[in-house]
């Protein structure tokens, strides 16, 4: 096996309409967590329902992620990424317009319900092309090194979305939860605008050498990586899915303030992952699983806390702890995945770390809402003992490279 290469183009990575990309795009996909529990709520739908939406779209980008970076590395980072989002934000702005005919009581539960699973597994399908050709972008103009803070630099904004998405939703949602949705659909549309009219050029990065066999789904270079991404994207997929509903539960609000409260733990969590994310940019020379150990610990802990949550702030500060945990597991993954392979490899690289988190997606809400069924305490602990597994995990593997 070649060792991975460090040739790059000698042009900046495109930071900011890829930053402004990322930012919107997550914007939107976090707007529709953040109000999915009251929608299913005011619609009298099982808990069951917003789960496998949000599975929905985890399998289709789990499914579709590894494609659409084989096909950056083959066409060029650009089209994909404005195929990415003009077909996002179409199959967004049919979810928006169906859920507001549902809740004037113009379509019926069962038509409410395939809507929900329908749109969301096509904004899952067509997202699913647009992280890992962002990755795979800033891997193309960086070296090893410079690459967790790249990666944390976009991880910021993805953050920042977290932020201004949930805010903005719950906000909205408070008035009118059809409003919300119809303005997370118009964020795609600006993205597609930005990408299309700024973002340079559209030509593949490398060419795989003659011969050379495409990468293996099951690629031992990226097998840590591929895990580690698994773990924290179900982590996440699981608290993601249920914040609207222990909001309700638990602290005992009614929807439309459940909606806000959601909101509030998602803005936390997004303040957090910025600040995180900061700790990596600024300390390049920590090893990316030293990071990666602590950040798992600290994750576990605010996971796993929030099973003794009583109030509306404990839910905040147990959110925020737990995604500073994850801001400082995210980048690093990422980039241990992106200094494994060669550069005609990148967008197949990030494409299979995209897959690994979408299996997340796709497995995490779905045993969430069914143990949320059991009882409101039991995912947040089991999330919280994985995360703590990772982290034994990799400090094992952190000791065996050090006396290797």
């Amino acid at each position: 096996m070649n060792a991975p290469s460090t040739a790059m183009p000698a042009t900046p990575p495109p930071m900011g309409p890829l930053v402004f990309a990322a930012l919107t795009g997550t914007m939107a996909m976090m707007a529709f967590v953040a109000v999915v529990g009251p929608i299913v709520r005011r619609l009298a739908l099982p808990e069951w329902v917003a789960g496998l939406s949000v599975t929905a779209g985890g399998l289709l980008w789990m499914l579709l992620a590894r494609w659409w970076g084989g096909v950056g590395d083959r066409r060029g980072r650009k089209p994909v990424l404005l195929v990415g989002f003009a077909a996002f934000a179409l199959a967004y702005w049919v979810l928006a317009a169906g859920i507001d005919l549902a809740l004037h009581q113009k379509i019926g539960g069962l038509a409410a319900l395939a809507l929900l699973v329908g749109t969301r597994a096509a904004i899952g399908a067509f997202y699913a092309a647009v992280p890992p050709t962002a990755a795979a972008l800033v891997a193309d103009h960086t070296q090893p090194g410079e690459r967790p803070a790249a990666m944390a630099k976009l991880g910021s904004a993805n953050a920042m979305g977290l932020v201004l998405g949930p805010a903005a939703a719950g906000w909205l949602a408070g008035r009118d939860l059809a409003l919300a949705l119809y303005a997370a659909a118009a964020l795609p549309v600006i993205a597609l605008a930005v990408v299309w009219l700024a973002l340079p050029g559209g030509t593949p990065a490398a060419q795989r050498p003659r011969g050379g066999r495409p990468m293996g789904l099951f690629d031992a270079r990226l097998r840590v990586a591929a895990l580690t991404g698994f773990a924290a994207m179900g982590s996440v997929a699981i608290a993601q899915v249920l914040v609207g509903f222990f909001a309700i539960d638990r602290l005992a609000l009614p929807v439309d303030q459940g909606a806000r409260v959601a909101g509030l733990a998602l803005t936390c969590v997004g303040c957090a992952l910025i600040v995180s994310q900061q700790c990596v940019m600024r300390l390049p020379t920590v090893p990316l699983a030293r990071w990666i150990v602590l950040g798992a610990l600290v994750a576990g802990s605010g996971f796993a806390s929030v099973a003794a949550v009583r109030s509306q702030g404990m839910l905040l500060a147990s959110y925020g702890v737990a995604a500073f945990g994850m801001g400082l597991i995210f980048p690093n993954f990422q980039a241990m995945a992106a200094n494994a392979v060669q550069p005609h490899e990148q967008g197949a690289a990030a494409g299979t770390l995209s897959a690994a988190q979408g299996l997340g997606m796709v497995l995490g809400p779905i045993a969430g809402t069914l143990l949320y069924r059991v009882s409101p305490a039991l995912p947040y602990l089991l999330v919280g003992a994985g995360l703590w597994a990772l982290a034994l995990f990799s400090f094992v593997r952190l000791q065996r490279a050090t006396t290797a």
